[in-house]
């Protein structure tokens, strides 16, 4: 079961693991990670497991499962074909929430108490891996509260540093200056809910393979593709979220399909600036709708 429970709410203590289990927060008694590299993700136990764990309220950078033993010290490297492991980088590819529960202990300020709180859904944002404490390979990953979710407390801002301004002579010769603490704003932003399931069947059908380049984006633990719709779902588009809208692409055909660089013909054949390409990669279970084909062809006048 991906995304909030049905039995429990955010900020919801249990003295127990057994009374989350029972709230379906977190099913397994004992696994910290709890989904499949088929499903994804359900839920994670920050609880202190692992001495790189790093909590900042509302970003987590959660270490994966495995290499530990009975004292909690890291004696083997970690790999992603640990089914957790495997999980979280689903959640990743997809983009799919991860329920987390925060057990007590002195390693956070976040941490209860006592027992174990609910504390929302997170998203997986990066992965990686490195040397941990130990000196063991670990599996890393950045998790960041999804919009809507209360933080635990407050967070406190870094402060910018202080930068001299230097004379600038000649333009082309100087690097941007940047900065190596990013100020943070919060800010409140409006989404379309699209729905992971039409984009998850799209991209399994197509086997993760752009359907205009023909290129599959292989990644540690898996592949990557995007779920693009064809008929935009926003005003004043509206289109559905359905299938049969959805093209499996890269990042590269999406950007350029939602700017007009192509559109595609009745007979699904890709057209740039007027010119017929060829043809788009189809599966025989996949339709497409020929309006959304239609409207999006009208949009950008090709």
């Amino acid at each position: 079961m991906i995304g909030e429970p049905p039995d429990a709410y955010v900020g919801q203590e249990f003295s127990t693991r057994r009374l989350a289990h029972e709230a379906g927060v977190h099913r397994p008694l004992q696994a910290g990670i709890c989904g499949t590299k088929a499903t994804g993700a359900e839920s994670i136990v920050l609880s202190g497991g692992y001495k790189d764990d790093e909590d900042y309220g509302d970003v987590v950078v959660y270490t994966g499962h495995g290499g530990q033993d009975t004292s909690k010290n890291q004696v083997a490297d970690q790999t992603l074909e640990d089914p957790g492991n495997a999980a979280l980088v689903t959640s990743y590819l997809e983009g799919l929430l991860v329920r987390v529960l925060r057990g007590a202990h002195k390693g956070s300020q976040y941490a209860p108490k006592s027992g174990y709180r609910y504390d929302g859904l997170f998203r997986v944002t990066s992965y990686g891996s490195k040397l941990g404490i130990d000196g063991h390979l670990i599996w890393q990953f950045r998790m960041e509260a999804h919009e809507g979710t209360p933080i635990p407390a407050a967070i406190a801002t870094a402060q910018l540093p202080e930068v001299d301004e230097l004379p600038i002579e000649d333009d082309s010769e100087q690097p941007a200056a940047g900065t190596e603490t990013p100020e943070r704003v919060p800010t409140t932003v409006q989404r379309i809910v699209r729905s992971s399931a039409v984009k998850r069947q799209v991209k399994a059908w197509h086997d993760n393979q752009c359907q205009v380049c023909a290129l599959r984006i292989e990644v540690p633990g898996g592949s990557y593709s995007e779920g693009a719709h064809i008929q935009a779902l926003g005003s004043p588009h509206n289109g559905p979220d359905i299938a049969a809208n959805v093209l499996c692409l890269c990042p590269n055909c999406h950007v350029m399909l939602d700017a007009g660089a192509f559109v595609l013909s009745d007979d699904l054949v890709i057209i740039k600036g007027g010119v017929e390409m060829g043809p788009l990669r189809t599966h025989p279970q996949h339709k497409i709708d020929l309006n959304c084909v239609r409207q999006h062809r009208a949009r950008w006048r090709q």
